[in-house]
């Protein structure tokens, strides 16, 4: 007989009973797991300083792209997200179109990193790759893919060094930083910034992963680990998770001075929109990014909300403005199936539209 909540005391036997059939399949599968791969695409270093390291992708075909795209990541997570597995990569979808493909990775910050500013990271490291790549491949500006704060360094970067960048492209980045339901900008709003700081030293990385998961917590917390039992069963796709889960706790503890800039004259401050941030004591302005800029935005995400990215156009002083949607949330605009396609070749078609050696005719600017 059914209950009040429509099930029967048999069927709920029944479900315990497949539920040990999984359990039971998921340690076996789990055991015939070996170490998994990430970050799989060829790639070789061609410059560093310190802990932070400039790779250069290697394709299935050489490069058809006469300029290199630089990616410019987030500090806060490893930047192989964008190259998890073969079958989900920003980076291959890229190398498969021509382009050629570098990635700026930052490294394990350490006690010895805990004085490095947001010039350091900026109008240093940023600076010095790109300068590297404009003596390797003899041009006088290169192409750049920003990627969440990393996009948000790129743009810093770019309004700071005019004529270094030939076209931008941000993605998930965000600008304006007061954005309605953007809960972890309230929460960062809220920080007593120095003493938070002055407390910690560099930031730990499992503090910043535990906040991140706060914001989704029954989401991030219980449930996909209760849907996880589903593919117990499945190698392919427990390996999958797992790639995922390694990427999200395989994180760099944060130098103290560049979060403390980067909460005070980012989250705090808003400071790209009130243009009131400084790098090394030079004034930010959106308004001096004159260059061509493709903004990748993803409709539900939660750590960039739409309108915070959006923002971006009515800042720029270039009239070449594109904006991309991607119907995802924030990782998913790297890993999804769709993703794999769709994503890769917008990047690849603006850019060939903006090259003056193409065939492809230039297309109009859109905002």
């Amino acid at each position: 007989m059914a209950g009040p909540l429509d099930f029967t005391h048999e069927a709920l036997m029944a479900e315990m009973a497949r539920l040990r059939e999984k359990l039971a399949a998921g340690m076996d599968t789990l055991a015939g797991i070996g170490e998994l791969d990430v970050g799989v695409t060829a790639r070789e270093a061609v410059h560093s300083d310190g802990k932070m390291v400039l790779y250069r992708f290697r394709g299935e075909r050489a490069p058809t792209a006469k300029v290199p795209l630089l990616i410019v990541y987030a500090l806060v997570n490893r930047p192989y997200m964008t190259d998890l597995q073969s079958d989900r990569s920003l980076v291959r979808g890229l190398l498969a179109r021509g382009e050629d493909v570098y990635i700026i990775d930052w490294g394990y910050p350490d006690g010895s990193d805990r004085y490095l500013t947001l010039e350091d990271y900026i109008q240093g490291h940023v600076a010095d790759c790109v300068e590297h790549l404009r003596r390797r491949h003899g041009v006088d500006a290169i192409d750049m893919l920003g990627i969440c704060q990393g996009g948000t360094f790129a743009l810093c970067y770019a309004a700071l060094n005019p004529g270094r960048v030939r076209n931008l492209v941000t993605m998930v980045t965000p600008v304006d930083f007061h954005t309605e339901g953007n809960l972890l900008a309230h929460w960062a709003r809220g920080i007593d910034i120095d003493l938070f700081v002055d407390t910690l030293g560099n930031v730990p990385a499992d503090l910043m992963n535990w906040t991140y998961l706060a914001l989704k917590p029954w989401r991030l917390m219980v449930h996909k680990y209760v849907q996880m039992t589903d593919i117990l069963d499945d190698v392919t796709e427990l390996e999958n998770f797992l790639r995922m889960e390694k990427w999200i706790f395989d994180s760099p503890d944060l130098a103290g001075e560049a979060f403390r800039q980067f909460i005070r004259d980012f989250y705090q401050r808003n400071g790209l929109v009130e243009a009131s941030v400084e790098i090394g004591g030079e004034a930010v302005d959106l308004a001096r990014i004159d260059v061509p800029v493709l903004n990748i935005y993803a409709e539900h995400d939660h750590l960039v909300p739409p309108a915070s990215s959006r923002a971006l156009g009515p800042l720029l002083g270039t009239r070449d403005y594109t904006e991309f949607a991607f119907r995802s949330g924030h990782i998913g605009i790297y890993v999804s199936g769709r993703a794999q396609k769709d994503v890769p070749q917008a990047i690849h078609d603006w850019l060939r539209a903006r090259d003056p050696d193409s065939r492809s005719p230039r297309k109009a600017a859109s905002r």
